[in-house]
């Protein structure tokens, strides 16, 4: 196991620090001239990986996780931590191996979670944990009636025999997938017919009884696949209903839809309704109003169209009426947490640049005052990805920068600042060189004002002229903000001595419901032309070197780089395509959510009113002038964008005798999870800048 003492803050963790499994002949990281480390793929991979995973009920003590890589052994250890709201020294809460996620932390100050798949408990007074459950095959997702009378968890059910083993019980070395209808895989996997399923149990004392599946027979999954979690239900304030998140359509039907519901099921008379019927889009995260009187969830409008404005919507049970609260304000939510006075619901949601604390005013919302009840909380050079709690004075949050992983802090309302409530990285980042991050404005080709992020190598020199990197990012709904990325790392990139400027291009949230629509249909249009306007305003400077600009960027980032490679007129002179989509046709006939393809790209290469996505929009219509160098990296596991897209890119590249490399990683999906091949991973990234840039 990585050393807690050691990564973490020495002053704040009292464990006794084993022996570092890093082989240190790898890292060759001091500047010259700072006296002081730079970011390097090794010391990314030793930052611990802070999860906010609960407050006690009075809120003066929170519990967090760290997950530490072992790159020896290439494999995470995560262990939980207890530390006061106030301040103070963080104490090791747990430290079984496994890791161990909270459920519950209840008024007696209990700590209940979840350990390779059994339920245990532990004061936050101290004490020796217990084991609550021994369950055959575990449980995940779990959460507890608000009565402590019924668990509710998530469990894989056999529902279709898809597998030759299950078809055919004579032939249990058959190793054969069998299908009918789409939905046949998804993200990385096949589907092998196990859906999962919410279950309903008697809960008493560990003991689990009368087990209820609420989707029995069904061919559905709850929570959604492949990403959904615990958020997709929740317990009625008197703990005789489950809420639970559905999509309840099969095969076709499935893959181009986004219709999720939120059904209500009633233990008492084992009947289901349906709570949004007639809302087609996205209906997630249903959460009760601490009095139990109103009902809030995250609603998206469009069916198919997965990056739709996410409005919150309440029903409110007193007038039986819904409301959406959001309607009129210009934006998109990320998540939510009810105020304890009921009286508001603050969330998160991307703005200019960066993800900040919004509040919407009920009393005002629901009496259908005109003018939005929408005001903004927080600002600041920083993300706030997720609110912890409400307290005394503010919020507990997480957030991040550009060259700071996720922490936890206190963000103080009257002040509008952040304190740290978790120092995890401190120590490392106190040895590293500041990398600094500035905001630019660039005038588009259509007269927008068109921002990004800048990220200038340590030590900075103006005078001094430094290869340049336009990084290409994804989705293509998602926002560049100040996250902070252990793959797509920026502060890294920039420790290498690039300049690295991340365009908030057409498409991106927080600039407007427009803003972020204007893609959908138009990948190759707009967007890649903000691409161009931003790199050519920021070439202008001196300490740009013109000779050495490149080009990066992964999924739709890695299409818009096949795309730049076509067009972009000798302004780069190297690029790297991680998982980017070359070939719109074949991958419209390969990729598994169809219902992303059919809004973003207008429908099938079949319907003649899409031509224009499969020819101009498509890069291998541009495939003629591809004259640079390009290396190509591609997951085995990626069924978003499959494998065909990156060899095909590949095989073009290399018969047109241009410097060309294919990274192939056989057991990554859409990312790259593995510690031993991240590391590969960025040796092959910037050993290819090195080559080319």
């Amino acid at each position: 196991m990585l050393a807690v003492a050691v990564l973490l803050s020495s002053s704040a963790y009292t464990q006794r620090a084993p022996e570092r499994m890093i082989d240190k002949s790898l890292i060759t990281h001091k500047m010259q001239n700072l006296g002081k480390d730079i970011m390097t793929p090794e010391i990314l991979w030793e930052l611990g990986r802070v999860s906010a995973e609960g407050l006690s009920k009075d809120g003066k003590q929170l519990v967090f996780g760290v997950s530490n890589y072992n790159l020896g052994d290439n494999k995470s250890e995560k262990n939980l931590y207890v530390v006061p709201v106030s301040g103070g020294n963080a104490e090791v809460f747990t430290s079984s191996p496994g890791g161990e996620s909270v459920i519950d932390i209840t008024e007696q100050g209990d700590v209940v979670y979840l350990l390779a798949g059994q339920l245990w408990k532990k004061s936050l007074s101290g004490g020796e944990a217990m084991q609550l459950t021994d369950i055959e095959g575990g449980l995940s997702n779990v959460k507890f009636s608000p009565d402590k009378s019924h668990i509710l968890f998530s469990r894989d059910v056999l529902i279709k025999d898809y597998h030759s083993t299950n078809k055919y019980k004579d032939l249990d070395k058959s190793n054969v997938y069998v299908y009918d209808n789409l939905d046949y895989r998804h993200w990385d996997s096949f589907n092998d017919g196990k859906f999962s399923h919410p279950f309903v149990a008697r809960y008493n004392d560990g003991q689990l009884s009368e087990l209820i599946d609420l989707l029995e027979g069904e061919p559905y999954y709850s929570p959604q696949a492949p990403f959904g979690g615990a958020e997709d239900y929740t317990w009625s304030p008197d703990s005789k209903a489950v809420l639970y998140v559905c999509k309840k359509k099969f095969g076709k039907d499935y893959a181009t839809s986004t219709n999720t519901d939120i059904y209500r099921y009633d233990l008492g008379s084992n009947t289901t309704i349906n709570l949004t019927e007639g809302m087609n889009g996205y209906d997630t995260n249903p959460t009760y109003s601490p009095d139990g009187q109103k009902l809030a969830w995250l609603s998206m409008k469009t069916d198919g169209y997965e990056a739709d404005k996410n409005d919150l919507v309440v029903f409110d049970k007193s007038t039986n009426k819904r409301f959406n609260l959001t309607a009129e304000w210009d934006g998109t939510v990320n998540s939510y947490l009810w105020s304890k006075d009921n009286k508001k619901i603050y969330f998160t949601a991307p703005v200019k640049g960066t993800v900040q604390i919004f509040e919407v005013d009920l009393l005002m919302a629901l009496k259908g005052r005109k003018g939005t009840s929408v005001k903004q909380i927080s600002t600041g050079a920083f993300d706030i990805s997720g609110i912890v709690g409400e307290v005394d004075g503010g919020f507990v949050v997480t957030s991040t920068t550009m060259t700071r992983a996720a922490e936890i802090y206190m963000y103080n309302t009257k002040s509008n600042t952040l304190s740290a409530i978790t120092k995890v990285n401190d120590e490392i980042y106190a040895k590293l060189a500041d990398t600094k991050v500035e905001g630019r404005f660039t005038k588009a080709s259509d007269g927008e004002d068109l921002f990004s992020w800048v990220i200038y190598p340590p030590d900075f020199d103006p005078t001094k002229k430094y290869p340049t990197l336009l990084f290409a990012q994804g989705g293509p709904q998602s926002a560049t903000t100040l996250g902070y990325s252990f793959r797509w790392n920026f502060q890294l990139m920039a420790s290498q001595g690039y300049i690295v400027i991340l365009p908030n291009r057409r498409g991106m949230p927080g600039w407007g419901e427009k803003w972020n629509a204007d893609i959908s249909k138009d990948w190759g249009g707009q967007s890649i032309r903000d691409y161009l306007s931003a790199i050519d305003d920021l070439a202008k400077e001196p300490y740009v070197d013109k000779s050495r600009i490149g080009a990066v960027g992964a999924s739709y980032g890695g299409y818009s780089v096949f795309m730049l490679a076509g067009v972009h007129e000798g302004r780069f002179k190297s690029f790297i395509s991680h998982c980017g989509l070359f070939d719109m046709t074949s991958w419209y006939g390969t990729t598994e959510e169809l219902f992303f393809a059919n809004h973003d790209l207008g429908g099938p290469y079949w319907d003649k009113t899409n031509e224009k996505t499969y020819t101009e929009y498509n890069p291998i219509t541009h495939i003629d002038k591809w004259d640079t160098p390009i290396m190509i990296i591609q997951g085995g596991l990626d069924y978003r964008v499959p494998i065909g897209q990156g060899l095909e890119a590949f095989q073009a590249a290399q018969l047109k005798n241009i410097k060309s490399r294919l990274v192939y990683l056989p057991e990554e999906n859409h990312w790259v999870l593995s510690g031993h091949n991240a590391q590969v991973w960025q040796r092959e990234f910037f050993g290819w800048l090195k080559e080319t840039l």
